[in-house]
């Protein structure tokens, strides 16, 4: 029995370890975006199981125990204020039925001795006339058993869970990575909304890497969902990691992801698995080195970025390109563009849970016009965590809270001091 101590969620034995905080996160955000907080791939301290053990903690400390004994007490206050025709002790075995829901296992033992005590100090204190006797303490002491069950069960569920979303949080931490300040030389921000609240990772992707000949940004969108989109978003992040720090030209990293993209296709047909994500929209973005004033952009077909500055929003040139294991459907990767990018411009990357976003009326996000009204109230928030809040409670607001595909946001741009160097 020693291994219930460490079972029950409300005791207050177990200190989980808090996942990393986001680097430059905001102040608290409004109630539509709450799930979705600013970040760099860690998750929300708060979560479906987490929340009910917030609100029964005072001070650090449980107080789970406080409602099964206050219900308990009533009832025996209320039974022995009553003149014996309406007699409410045998309600004690609800007190062991709250005790099931919201304590441990031995916080549930507990209050079913106790309700078992308090029935027999309790009834043998009335005359034998008005004492309830044998059958309704059976009810007493057999529902206090059943609770103890059904908290053990409760409890194991929990703890499975608990786990899982530990699975879950490494599969996150995997995929999108969490981002020192100032990686590669860039100012940059990001958010992750997830259309499923438990998942919480899918097949969008982004990542920043930076290497000898300058930072390399990627950011994607695979065909799909479930684990197949993320085993191959997995599969793009991994080479994407390594050949962007190595691969001299912009071009020579595109031609990498297409050529991995099309193994990973492979692989996965020959396991049976026909069904799986055939292509990955992306855009690739070169930062050559601190002194240079434009961007390299390869993109192959997903939605084009966004410049925002001071003075306006402008978009980069549609993606000529086929998205990425379809390359061999065209005439080759797509062209290596080279974009002005002007001392305080910010290059804004999203996937198209944004652009499709969409509101009760069925119109989709408009993107681009909520950035360019932001920037005529205030020319100056163009910073990325600037941008990357109002993305996001722009769409979540849009489409109120109600995201239909994952989403991924994306903002970067070099530090002004670097700019005006």
């Amino acid at each position: 029995m020693r291994r219930w101590r460490l079972l029950p969620l409300f005791g207050g034995r177990r200190r989980r370890r808090r996942p990393p905080t986001a680097q430059g996160t905001s102040p608290r955000p409004s109630a539509a975006s709450a799930r979705y907080p600013l970040s760099d791939g860690s998750l929300p301290g708060d979560n479906a199981l987490r929340g009910p053990l917030r609100l029964l903690r005072v001070r650090g400390r449980s107080v789970a125990w406080v409602p099964p004994n206050a219900l308990l007490l009533t009832i025996a206050l209320v039974d022995w204020e009553t003149t014996g025709r309406f007699r409410t002790l045998s309600w004690l075995v609800l007190a062991p039925g709250l005790a099931a829901v919201l304590c441990g296992v031995w916080g549930t033992v507990s209050a079913a001795v106790l309700a078992v005590a308090v029935y027999e100090l309790e009834d043998h204190a009335w005359p034998h006339e008005l004492q309830i006797g044998l059958p309704n303490f059976i009810l007493v002491a057999s529902g206090g058993a059943l609770a103890v069950l059904a908290c053990a069960v409760r409890v194991r569920g929990e703890r499975r869970m608990l786990h899982m979303q530990d699975l879950v949080e490494i599969t996150r931490h995997t995929v999108l990575r969490p981002l020192p300040d100032g990686w590669g030389g860039l100012d940059h921000a990001a958010v992750y909304l997830a259309a499923d609240s438990i998942v919480r990772v899918g097949g969008d992707f982004y990542d920043i890497q930076p290497g000898p000949r300058g930072t390399r940004v990627v950011l994607g969108d695979v065909q799909g969902k479930g684990l197949g989109a993320v085993t191959a978003a997995l599969a793009l992040l991994g080479t994407f990691r390594e050949a962007a720090y190595h691969e001299q030209a912009l071009d020579s990293l595109a031609d990498r992801l297409e050529l991995r993209m099309a193994r990973h296709v492979r692989y996965r047909v020959g396991l049976g698995y026909d069904d799986d994500p055939r292509f990955a929209t992306a855009v690739l973005v070169g930062f050559p080195s601190a002194d240079t004033s434009y961007v390299e952009v390869v993109n192959f077909g997903h939605e084009p970025p966004l410049v925002v500055a001071p003075g306006g929003v402008r978009s980069l040139p549609p993606g000529e390109g086929l998205p990425l294991g379809l390359g061999d459907l065209g005439d080759g990767l797509p062209p290596t563009l080279r974009v002005p990018l002007a001392p305080g411009e910010t290059l804004l990357l999203v996937t198209d849970g944004v652009s499709e976003a969409r509101d009760a009326a069925g119109e989709f996000f408009p993107l681009r016009d909520r950035v360019a009204v932001a920037l005529a109230r205030d020319p100056q928030a163009v910073d990325p965590g600037s941008l990357v809040r109002l993305v996001r409670d722009g769409t979540l607001s849009h489409c109120g809270g109600r995201l239909d595909d994952d989403t991924a946001i994306l903002a970067v741009r070099r530090p002004p001091a670097a700019d005006g160097a």
